[in-house]
């Protein structure tokens, strides 16, 4: 089977997104140490590469760290399932959530959203399936479809007869739609695109256009409301840069 020409559009982004990283690792870090004596805030991370990664080098790694760092502040990231980590930040049991729709707090109320965006994230269908050429919320019947638990938007907008199976993460999922078990994983596209690289699934392909593109947000536990206003202003220093 033909390779989707999507594998080659990636790779050109992702060349793209290296270099604007290695830009912002000069213009951001210039080599200044992290101070001992700067409180350290521990958030929930649910993204994965380009936007984290375990070397520490993902745009989210960079861009966040340095804001934080401008803050007085130091980031740490720790890896839960998604429904998880909103629960146990809302819970004050980790200190926020790294990378979230808006509008969580309505069902958070502890969590509050740092107002700067970190970026419009693509959500989209992953499919094999040739006869799906439109991606649709009303448009998945009679296809069995996958995502991550805790993936609000996606809970928010299928409709109730979707016939849905869910996965705990993203590697979960995606080996569900490798082996079959689903017809559609719905993801992020940059994720997406690393992750379908990594498991070498070369007949998938994303469905377009994008079912929603929504501005992603952190959020703090309430008691570190303080926080933001500090936080909010490097994070738009950084992008002025």
């Amino acid at each position: 089977m033909e390779k989707p020409k999507y594998f080659n559009t990636a790779k050109w982004h992702l060349s793209c997104a290296s270099i604007l990283l290695l830009a912002c690792v000069r213009v951001c870090w210039g080599g200044s140490p992290v101070a001992a004596n700067q409180p350290t805030l521990v958030l929930n991370d649910p993204t994965d590469v380009p936007f984290t990664t375990k070397a520490g080098d993902g745009l989210f790694d960079i861009i966040v760290g340095e804001a934080f760092r401008r803050a007085g502040l130091h980031l740490k990231l720790v890896k839960l399932p998604a429904e998880r980590a909103l629960m146990n930040a809302n819970a004050g049991i980790e200190d926020g959530d790294l990378s979230r729709i808006t509008g969580l707090e309505k069902n958070y109320p502890n969590l509050v959203r740092v107002p700067e965006k970190l970026l419009d994230m693509h959500f989209v269908a992953f499919t094999r399936q040739p006869k799906l050429t439109e991606a649709s919320w009303l448009g998945f019947d009679p296809y069995m479809v996958g995502y991550i638990k805790g993936w609000k938007i996606f809970e928010q907008h299928l409709l109730s007869t979707t016939q849905v199976s869910m996965a705990g993460d993203s590697d979960q999922l995606f080996a569900m739609l490798d082996k079959n078990r689903i017809d559609i994983a719905l993801f992020d596209r940059w994720m997406g695109y690393a992750l379908a690289k990594k498991m070498n699934m070369t007949d998938i392909r994303v469905v377009e256009p994008p079912l929603a593109v929504r501005e992603m947000f952190i959020y703090l536990h309430q008691r570190h409301a303080d926080k933001i206003p500090a936080i909010t202003t490097a994070l738009r220093a950084i992008k002025a840069e």
